[in-house]
């Protein structure tokens, strides 16, 4: 009896182990060793090439090149929406929106997207650029503003909507971190704050930014990972990655995963993954030395 005291631990948790084991440890090793395969068309012949499709990807492959160039484009620019303008956007709706109602309503406002179907979201976005019955280029002409005939295929529109679509779904994830950061500080730091003077743009410099600063950490990392491998709204606004590819707005995710279930590339398509993967190893590490990670586990010098 002693002996299954001591098992029955491991026993609760053996079904989640195992569920983890078949949905994420088994794919991520199967992706690895078929990234070292030659796969077409079916998964049960492969062929171990070595290196052979990472050495195609930086020699033999013409898309590579700019799929990097547009993924480093839509990280880099997405990002600073996601990450850094749902920072503002939270501290504007916590703190300077004395009126519950109207905060509420910005904020059910950004959510909106966040709980649209992307398929549904790509049709209202598709009819907000339509240049035949969309108000887009109705408001654009009528502030003198060039209007383009085609947003998904004219370079650089195109971009720059790919940009807006992305930014819009995705800031509402830091403004909810964000906001619910901001309303668990103490409000008597604020009060204090004011009765010695301090202005409104002190308190956020000097109170609420340095207790934000985990939260500023882990949406930041956490957007860059999910922007490098995101691409279902592109893929469901360009109808295609054929589309993508022609509008300049085609991923590296997105080109991995044309690879993989368009072409039947199933080795090269894991090996274009796989390399993602490394890219956000190094995005981790990076993040940990810009925030300074020894740093912020030392204590806030804000008493709470």
């Amino acid at each position: 009896m002693p002996r299954l005291g001591r098992a029955l631990p491991y026993i609760y948790i053996a079904p989640f182990m195992a569920y983890i084991l078949i949905t994420w440890i088994a794919p991520v090793a199967i992706t690895i060793y078929m990234a070292f395969t030659e796969c077409r068309w079916t998964v049960t012949r492969m062929r171990f090439i070595g290196l052979e499709n990472f050495i195609r990807i930086f020699t033999r492959d013409i898309y590579a090149v700019d799929a990097i160039y547009v993924t480093a484009i839509y990280v880099s620019s997405v990002l600073v929406i996601n990450a850094f303008f749902s920072l503002i956007l939270a501290i504007f709706v916590t703190y300077f929106v004395g009126n519950e109602t109207i905060a509420s309503a910005i904020r059910l406002a950004w959510l909106i997207p966040r709980i649209t179907p992307a398929v549904i979201y790509a049709l209202m976005w598709r009819w907000f650029i339509d240049p035949r019955i969309g108000p887009l280029n109705a408001m654009l002409k009528a502030l003198g503003l060039p209007a383009p005939s085609d947003w998904l295929l004219t370079l650089p529109y195109s971009r720059l909507l790919m940009i807006a679509v992305n930014g819009y779904v995705g800031a509402s994830f830091g403004m909810i971190i964000y906001s619910a950061a901001v309303v668990s500080i103490p409000k008597d730091l604020f009060y204090a704050a004011k009765v010695d003077g301090a202005s409104d743009f002190q308190i956020c410099r000097h109170i609420i930014l340095p207790l934000l600063k985990w939260h500023i950490f882990f949406v930041t990392s956490w957007q860059a990972l999910s922007l490098l491998s995101s691409y279902e709204h592109i893929l469901a606004l360009w109808a295609g990655a054929g589309t993508a590819r022609a509008a300049g707005v085609e991923v590296w995710a997105l080109y991995a995963y044309s690879k993989a279930f368009y072409t039947s590339d199933y080795g090269y398509g894991a090996a274009l993954s796989v390399f993602l993967v490394a890219i956000g190893i190094i995005f981790i590490l990076f993040f940990f030395k810009v925030f300074g990670f020894e740093r912020m586990m030392q204590p806030s010098r804000v008493e709470v």
